[in-house]
């Protein structure tokens, strides 16, 4: 049972939050063939791709936050896993678009749906996902994670 140290910093427990919500995650999407990282991506490319954009791992990579050579290891799991396509840019002999498959969607819908019930468990203790106090919560992550992007 977690307790919290008497001089935790914001660093720790936004640690200690994390690593709560990969496992949950893991948990949850695990009988669908996913990990937490997988449902990342995979879920970003579904959203990404609603209008029509086929974004490069690249473009992926900058959404995500992760290092582009995760991304293309990730990326090649779910193309082994009849996912997603990696199909080589035609302007530019560099870069490969990423391109969700019906499986793909069919996948990720499902694990949206059991990841969006496991974020309204995890945040009734402030209300819900849609309280005043998760966006409040939301809006001081948001300010943290911007600033972090402004340093070189």
């Amino acid at each position: 049972m977690y307790s919290k140290p008497m001089n935790a910093t914001v660093g720790y427990l936004v640690w200690r939050l994390s690593m709560k919500w990969r496992a949950r995650v893991d948990a949850a999407v695990a009988p669908l063939g996913l990990t937490h990282a997988l449902y990342s991506v995979l879920a970003s490319l579904r959203g990404m791709t609603r209008g029509g954009h086929r974004p490069t791992q690249r473009e992926m990579a900058e959404h995500t936050g992760l290092d582009p050579i995760y991304i293309s290891k990730l990326a090649r799991t779910l193309e082994e896993a009849g996912l997603i396509e990696r199909v080589p840019d035609s302007h530019d002999s560099r870069a490969v678009r990423l391109t969700i498959t019906e499986r793909g969607i069919s996948t990720i819908d499902q694990a949206i749906g059991i990841v969006s019930g496991l974020l309204e468990e995890l945040t009734t203790p402030l209300g819900g996902t849609s309280s005043p106090r998760t966006r409040a919560l939301m809006n001081d992550l948001d300010t943290l994670i911007q600033e972090r992007e402004r340093e070189p």
